[in-house]
């Protein structure tokens, strides 16, 4: 089994600077890659506004594009479309092309996280499909994946950028301490700032997915 991610830039029509804006993603990109290294293909442009990664398990994937949507600045916002099931590459002479059941599922998700959007959750950033012939274990493990990110989602869309920077801090087990150096406020302006946006939730969820990691 493997998880593909499907991405792309919301709105990305209305950016004014479009181009610098893949720059921003690449980079945020690099960096989460750089802070929790579970991506066994980063997130890579491949075209337009797309962007298509893979990962070894759906707690990689989820714990690495919470830290993306932390990461990102305000003006630049992505969803994501997460599909779980096999992977068939396909060996060209100049290169390989991602294809299989597990793709066309990240390509189901990211459509229907779309829709999603335009409809009843304005906020929702993130879907996930298992491929046809998952078991049913798997595919339960899915619908409660697709539950949390939807109210993670919420939150963090909700969130300002600088909260977001302290959320992603703290995930990574800086103290508000350090945060509070970096940002150049009181500590007890970082707490209050976290506490009203509830990221501790936020972080318990993180550690949550990366604790089989830290075993």
């Amino acid at each position: 089994m493997t998880v593909t991610v499907i991405a792309d830039i919301v709105a990305s029509r209305r950016l004014r600077d479009r181009a610098g804006a893949q720059r921003t993603i690449a980079e945020t990109v690099d960096r989460v890659q750089h802070d929790l290294p579970v991506a066994s293909s980063p997130l890579t442009a491949v075209v337009g506004d797309e962007l298509q990664g893979e990962y070894p398990t759906l707690s990689d994937a989820l714990a690495s594009l919470l830290l993306v949507r932390l990461a990102l600045p305000d003006e630049i916002d992505c969803r994501f479309g997460i599909g779980v099931g096999e992977v068939r590459p396909i060996a060209l002479a100049e290169r390989v092309v991602p294809e299989g059941p597990a793709w066309w599922a990240a390509r189901e998700a990211i459509e229907y996280v779309e829709r999603l959007q335009q409809r009843a959750a304005p906020h929702a950033r993130t879907w996930i499909v298992g491929a046809e012939g998952e078991d049913a274990t798997m595919s339960e493990t899915i619908a409660l994946a697709a539950a949390y990110a939807l109210s993670r989602d919420q939150q963090v869309s909700t969130m300002s950028e600088r909260t977001r920077r302290l959320t992603y801090g703290r995930c990574l087990g800086r103290s508000q301490r350090e945060l509070a150096s970096a940002e150049d406020v009181s500590q007890s302006a970082v707490s209050q700032a976290l506490a009203a946006a509830g990221s501790t939730a936020l972080v318990e969820g993180f550690l949550t997915l990366t604790a089989r990691r830290s075993a």
